[in-house]
């Protein structure tokens, strides 16, 4: 490989290449979720996971409140406060709903009794998977994953690793959005039309639908963060 000094981009030339950035970008609309906001006391969530629920399969079928409200007899006004968990309903309204809906009666609890599950990896124990890129010489290490989350989203957080016998691949192409993060080395990284001068520190956002991958590796060895996160399959 040639000297990486000869390739690795001045400041003016990597922001050139790069296009867009987030200094040239317009802040972003104000983002409504306090990540330091504790959920209410558990009591009070079995409201809000029957509500969830009756929601979601109200929707599933494509009925109205209307219609719903006509089915169980259970009023608009009381089947709003059931679907936004602010009153608790009754057994014989949560009977009526779950003939209506067509579910069992323990289908509104699912979201409730659900466990909230964290994967802990401890230093150099990801388990080591084969992807595309792994024929070029890409190594992955899976860091986690969690089946049947509440969020609807599968998220795959990757290390990868690319050394002097790795291969450019600037080859993927999937739904969803990928977050990469620079920890070792330098890279020129494709995303559709666009370069970007990558080095330790540096991240990269972007839908995953484009084209993207490491097109030029320029300095070794490399490591980066690639995080996946697309809607889960129902």
């Amino acid at each position: 490989m040639a000297d990486t000094k000869s390739n690795t981009p001045t400041k003016s030339t990597a922001n050139s290449e790069q296009g867009h950035s987030m200094d040239s970008m317009n802040k972003p609309a104000a983002l409504t979720q306090d990540p330091h906001a504790l959920r209410e006391p558990k009591e009070n969530n079995l409201e809000i996971a029957i509500g969830h629920e009756v929601r979601a399969l109200r929707k599933k079928l494509g009925i109205t409140i209307a219609d719903l409200a006509s089915a169980t007899g259970i009023s608009m006004g009381m089947l709003s406060k059931i679907e936004n968990g602010v009153t608790s309903p009754s057994l014989t309204s949560l009977q009526a709903l779950a003939s209506a809906l067509g579910v069992p009666l323990t289908d509104f609890f699912r979201r409730y009794e659900e466990p909230r599950n964290a994967v802990f990896v401890k230093s150099g124990e990801g388990i080591a998977i084969e992807r595309r890129g792994t024929r070029a010489g890409h190594e992955y290490n899976l860091l986690g994953h969690i089946d049947n989350n509440t969020s609807g989203v599968v998220v795959e957080p990757y290390l990868l690793t690319l050394t002097e016998e790795s291969s450019s691949f600037p080859a993927f192409q999937h739904e969803g959005m990928e977050f990469i993060y620079m920890l070792e080395g330098e890279v020129r990284y494709r995303h559709g039309d666009q370069l970007y001068y990558m080095q330790a520190g540096d991240s990269l956002f972007f839908d995953a639908d484009a084209r993207h991958g490491p097109e030029e590796l320029l300095s070794f060895p490399i490591r980066y963060l690639s995080i996946i996160c697309y809607p889960a399959r129902s």
